[in-house]
């Protein structure tokens, strides 16, 4: 396995770490019903995020959004692996992404302005310079 499907794979647990630390204060913080429910907008009243503390709240973004770069960074790796052109700059991209990810999270349920975005920021660079590099 390419260095870069590795790392994949790794964002992917991520993910899952990212739903349980989501998961469990959301399930905790609220009333079994709302999240065992079809979570239909009329029984809801207003979206699970809005019903949650702060902390959870940002971390159910910060989930939501490692879907959003999980997208971008999967179809790089892919072009990557099925071209075969992984070199040591698209696997420290790789790796770069993946930290980037990683101090994403805290960064954004605790609040870190500017770093948040600055953070993001590493991570969505580290994607575009893979895929320039496949087309180079």
């Amino acid at each position: 396995m390419t260095t870069e499907l590795t790392v994949l794979t790794l964002a992917a647990l991520l993910q899952v770490v990212q739903f349980l630390l989501v998961s469990i204060p959301a399930n905790i913080e609220l009333a079994p019903g709302k999240l065992l429910s079809p979570r239909d907008p009329d029984r809801l009243g207003k979206p699970i995020e809005e019903q949650v503390s702060v902390p959870t709240s940002r971390l159910f973004r910060a989930f939501n959004n490692h879907f959003e770069a999980l997208a971008f960074f999967t179809i790089a790796v892919v072009v990557i692996t099925l071209s075969d052109q992984s070199t040591a700059i698209t696997q420290t991209c790789a790796w770069v992404y993946l930290a980037a990810r990683i101090l994403y999270i805290p960064a954004y349920a605790l609040g870190w302005v500017p770093w948040r975005s600055a953070i993001w920021a590493v991570g969505f660079l580290a994607t575009v310079v893979m895929l320039v590099a496949a087309l180079i």
